[in-house]
C-alpha cells in the first residue's frame, strides 16, 4: 500500500516530466534513462517478469507495490501498470518514503537496522 507522501512524490516527478510510462518505459531501461521502476502489485505475473527481469539486466532498481488504480491517480493518467523514474533525486526520496524494499538491492535501511 502506498502512503500519501509517495502518491502525492509520484504527483510531482509526473508534473515535473521526470516520469516514464507505457510502451516507452522499456526502451528507456534498455537506454539507461531510468533510475527507478514502480510496477503495481496487482499488474498480470507476466507483466511483473518481463519488467522485473530487464531492470535486473540493465541494473535498475525496481520496486513492486501499490495498485493500478492508486498509481493512475496518482500521475494523472488511466491504467498505468508500471512508472519509471528519470531524475535520481526522486527515486532516492521515494525509496526513503518507501522504506528501502527495493527488487534487487536494498539501499536503504531503517533507523533500527542501520544501529
Amino acid at each position: 500500500m502506498l502512503n500519501n507522501d509517495v502518491l502525492n512524490l509520484l504527483g510531482l516527478v509526473s508534473r515535473a516530466r521526470q516520469m516514464v510510462t507505457g510502451d516507452v518505459l522499456l526502451k528507456a531501461i534498455r537506454q539507461g534513462q531510468v533510475k527507478l521502476v514502480i510496477i503495481a502489485q496487482d499488474a498480470s505475473d507476466n507483466t511483473k517478469k518481463k519488467y522485473q527481469d530487464k531492470c535486473s539486466f540493465y541494473n535498475i532498481e525496481c520496486i513492486v507495490i501499490g495498485n493500478i488504480d492508486q498509481i493512475s491517480q496518482a500521475i494523472g493518467k488511466d491504467n498505468r501498470v508500471a512508472i519509471g523514474i528519470k531524475d535520481k533525486g526522486f527515486a532516492d526520496k521515494i525509496k526513503f518514503k518507501i522504506g528501502g524494499r527495493v527488487y534487487g538491492k536494498k539501499e536503504y535501511t531503517t533507523k533500527k537496522e542501520r544501529e
